[in-house]
């Protein structure tokens, strides 16, 4: 039997190889990220820019989504564009108000931008397919969407999604210490990085397709709840660290920034690998579910207070959210 066949045949197997390969996507991603923002820190880039890219696109949460469309499991890279934003709306933000409730105040349109945001996937989606081309236009759309960003940051007098001090200073001491390095280690590095994601990305697809065939749950199901809750838990530390340390911008400003991304670029890089077809299910769960949760966040946040029963609501919701995809 091939080493394929022997992953498949075993769900033990096939789950230890699905988390090894998401450990080694996130840590690949992680080091990747952290030596490109270093070099950017070098070479001058916007440290603004560098922050709204970093902590609003999820680069786990695409390279397993393209990974899994690759793989022949498209349904399941669809469903972590939605899982994803879910769980960062429901769980990590209640999770920040149940353990340090907290006052914010996030700009109007900055808030606005984000409602808003979903409405061009669900127009493209009305056909029942994401074609590529739907995928270019999700994708571009996301370049105009920051830049408004950084617009409303140029003209306002007090930047509320600047970067904190310390962390400026975090990153340019890693880029000082990068300094030792010479550009082709650097650049080995990168590669070492690139080959972890790939290689990551198809242990945990080759996991996955175990999972499925055992379990019979269906693509959009896992993808929604059981792949992105585990390649999310690190957005848990992104919310409630902020929120604990004192600075909640920070969690709110990677919630707009996520929730931005995830409909457009993240859903039209995985339209551009493969076309994706939009199933029943994503109209009658997925879309009402994801909208909805949106639409009660955005109140939340524009009201400006996330108490304890507030954030105990949003874990309950996710928990609901699971069954749903169940059902």
């Amino acid at each position: 039997m091939s080493l394929l066949g022997t992953i498949t045949a075993s769900p033990l197997l096939s789950a230890i190889v699905f988390l090894i390969g998401i450990v080694i996507v996130v840590f690949s991603i992680e080091e990747f990220v952290e030596h490109v923002a270093t070099t950017a820190v070098g070479l001058g880039v916007s440290s603004f820019i560098l922050t709204v890219v970093l902590a609003g696109t999820d680069l786990e949460n695409v390279l397993l989504g393209a990974a899994a469309v690759v793989g022949s499991l498209p349904d399941v890279g669809l469903g972590t564009v939605f899982g994803e934003a879910v769980f960062i709306l429901c769980m990590a933000l209640g999770l920040g108000g149940v353990i340090v409730p907290f006052e914010i105040d996030i700009p109007p349109r900055y808030l606005a931008l984000t409602a808003v945001s979903p409405g061009l996937l669900l127009v493209l989606s009305v056909d029942g397919v994401l074609s590529r081309f739907d995928g270019a236009i999700l994708t571009i759309a996301f370049v105009p969407a920051v830049y408004l960003l950084y617009h409303w940051e140029k003209t306002r007098s007090e930047h509320y999604l600047e970067p904190e001090d310390e962390l400026e200073e975090e990153i340019e001491e890693a880029a000082a210490g990068e300094e030792e390095y010479s550009p082709f280690v650097r650049l080995g590095i990168l590669i070492l990085t690139v080959i972890g994601m790939t290689v990551g990305s198809e242990l945990a697809v080759q996991g996955t397709k175990g999972l499925l065939a055992f379990t019979g749950i269906a693509q959009l199901a896992f993808g929604a709840t059981v792949l992105s809750f585990i390649a999310s838990l690190e957005e848990i530390f992104l919310t409630v660290e902020p929120v604990r340390d004192g600075t909640p911008a920070v969690a709110a400003g990677n919630v707009v920034g996520s929730m931005i991304f995830f409909v457009t670029a993240n859903a039209g890089i995985l339209a551009l690998v493969h076309p994706l077809t939009v199933s029943s299910s994503v109209w009658t769960v997925q879309y009402p579910f994801f909208l909805v949760v949106l639409g009660v966040v955005m109140l939340v946040l524009y009201r400006g207070v996330v108490s304890r029963p507030i954030g105990a609501g949003l874990l309950v919701t996710y928990g609901l959210y699971w069954a749903v995809n169940f059902l």
